[in-house]
């Protein structure tokens, strides 16, 4: 028997493809399945993101006299409806999983001692055992941080209305997505950065994003010292630079980060913020026993969580298979895609153009406002990186990532032929990069 704890996307997948392949799985789960994603992270920032995208359009059609209002966010409504999705998307993958032969024990929260997993006063014999138990919201350090009025994505659902001014504590992704869809819901929001915002971005997209995010108040390089106050009205002392001040709101969203569940695994090798260690082969050190996903640190990605199950599973069966980490495609959700993948040649250089009109970007021509491609080109023509930010960006961002691990060319897009109309400007502006190289080559 294989014994997985954690149902999210990497226990997930890694239990149908060990049960596919003739393999007695159990897989634990405390919760629900299918993992942070579904419940507290991926789902309900899309969920919440499509309603936000939806104000913003018709904000835009108000604004050219096409429409006459803007509809108002039911933010009760909102939440409830979204849980209802969510519970019908755990009962899809509940069966899926079910159905490939997977036994799901739910409830109790599985544990590793070092040689076994142990449920409650139970412990399981296992051949082998993967440990994907995911992580949770990091929780900064910050005196009065547990105040009511005080929310992470875990436990937004309990808001129960809309906040007039709402406080973020972060500088992410996390904090730049929350920070959209709440303005966008009509709330003042102020995002509270300890370092410079988004400042792993490619500087293109950053400065994209600090234009989605007009109208937030972001404060970059500010310590929050304490949180006092009460419900309703919180009072954040801040430093920075310029010196001491408190800004008051009533409701904050930390939006920090995250921090591996690796608490109740035992005799595994962690770092010393509790990431899991494995190997590229998603070994820990000890025999038979892997791990995958977020209990394994950053990128916190579900795609690369997902990998990271196969792998570890693909091991398990004995197929020899290494996790790669190369081109990991990315996106931050704002009225765009905010999308990205880079290898980090640095003697590539940048090509940039506007997006193109189409479905999602026309009625921003009037605002010059369609987004753009970018793509990183390498002496040899080999694509190196690309950013969009479109309404596909994501979904562009994943082909090239493939390409780019397969070592593409800006030459072989030469008889590459796109759907039109579309609003990916990638693709063109690639066959328009070869026509560049080769005039260049042509002068010399």
């Amino acid at each position: 028997m294989i014994v997985i704890l954690g149902g999210g996307p990497a226990g997930r997948l890694a239990s149908i493809r060990l049960a596919t392949a003739g393999k007695e799985v159990t897989l634990i789960e405390k919760g629900g399945i299918g993992g942070q994603c579904l419940h507290f992270g991926c789902m309900p920032v899309c969920a919440l993101n499509d309603v936000a995208r939806h104000l913003q359009a018709a904000g835009t059609f108000r604004d050219l006299g096409i429409t006459d209002s803007v509809p108002k966010v039911n933010f009760p409504e909102l939440l409830k409806e979204m849980q209802k999705i969510q519970a019908t998307i755990t009962a899809v993958l509940d069966k899926e999983t079910r159905d490939a032969g997977v036994e799901i024990r739910y409830g109790k929260e599985g544990r590793f001692d070092g040689k076994q997993v142990v449920l409650g006063d139970e412990k399981l014999d296992a051949d082998a055992v993967i440990l994907a138990t995911g992580s949770r919201p990091m929780i900064p350090a910050i005196p009065g941080i547990s105040a009511p009025g005080i929310y992470t994505p875990h436990s937004l659902r309990s808001m129960d209305h809309l906040p007039e001014h709402l406080a973020i504590i972060g500088g992410g992704i996390m904090a730049a997505e929350f920070a959209y869809i709440f303005s966008r819901f009509g709330s003042r929001v102020t995002i509270l950065s300890r370092s410079t915002f988004l400042k792993s971005l490619d500087e293109q997209l950053r400065k994209r994003a600090y234009r989605e995010l007009a109208g937030v108040a972001i404060r970059e390089k500010t310590d929050v010292l304490s949180v006092g106050g009460g419900p309703g009205n919180l009072l954040l002392d801040l430093k920075s630079a310029s010196g001491h001040d408190v800004l008051d709101c009533d409701a904050i969203l930390i939006a920090a980060g995250l921090t591996p569940n690796s608490e109740l695994l035992d005799g595994v090798a962690k770092r010393p913020n509790g990431e899991v260690i494995t190997d590229e082969y998603m070994r820990t050190n000890v025999p038979g026993v892997y791990a995958g996903g977020d209990v394994t640190g950053p990128p916190f990605l579900t795609p690369v969580a997902r990998q990271q199950g196969i792998v570890a599973a693909d091991n398990i069966l004995g197929n020899h298979r290494k996790m790669e980490y190369n081109h990991i495609p990315q996106a931050l959700n704002l009225g765009y895609e905010l999308a990205f993948c880079s290898d980090g040649n640095p003697k590539a250089k940048p090509l940039v153009v506007p997006g193109p009109a189409g479905p999602g970007t026309f009625w921003s021509v009037p605002a010059s406002d369609t987004g753009f491609a970018k793509i990183q080109i390498a002496p040899d023509g080999s694509i190196s990186g690309m950013c969009s930010a479109s309404p596909g960006g994501g979904l562009i961002a994943g082909y090239m990532a493939l390409l780019m691990r397969h070592h593409f060319s800006v030459h072989d897009f030469d008889d590459f032929i796109e759907v039109h109309p579309s609003t990916d400007g990638v693709y063109g502006l690639a066959k328009y990069a070869s026509e560049v190289l080769r005039r260049r080559r042509d002068r010399e």
